[in-house]
């Protein structure tokens, strides 16, 4: 699993960024168990995540970040990368941070896909 951890911090809202090859919903499901075996992340506000399968079809759970799935959906589908999963975890600071969070999960799965497919 390859992992970007507290990239982004905000109003005390803090995001790292997780992810790695999966091809089924149930390897997406296995790579998100083993990163919440970690407490940390166990314990972490949203662990949103998203993947496009290798037939095409987009999956995602927003995991009670209304909308934030589908942000990283989009980006999968610009890179058109298949059979990945990309997980943007936040633990909630106690601020709102309106549609900068949506913004926070963008620049996540641009720092990941920089770091693990761009040689950045």
């Amino acid at each position: 699993m390859n992992q970007l951890d507290n990239i982004i911090s905000d109003r005390g809202s803090r995001y790292s960024v997780s992810g790695g090859v999966a091809e089924t919903r149930e390897a997406a499901e296995a790579l998100l168990k083993e990163l919440k075996r970690n407490k940390k992340y166990a314990k972490a506000t949203h662990n949103t995540w998203a993947m496009i399968l290798p037939d095409g079809t987009p999956l995602k759970s927003d995991d009670g970040e209304s909308g934030a799935g589908m942000v990283i959906v989009r980006m999968l589908e610009r890179e058109e990368l298949l059979g990945h999963v990309i997980v943007v975890t936040r633990w909630y600071g106690g601020k709102h941070l309106g549609g900068d969070r949506f913004r926070h999960v963008q620049d996540a799965v641009t720092a990941y896909l920089s770091a693990f497919f761009r040689g950045g």
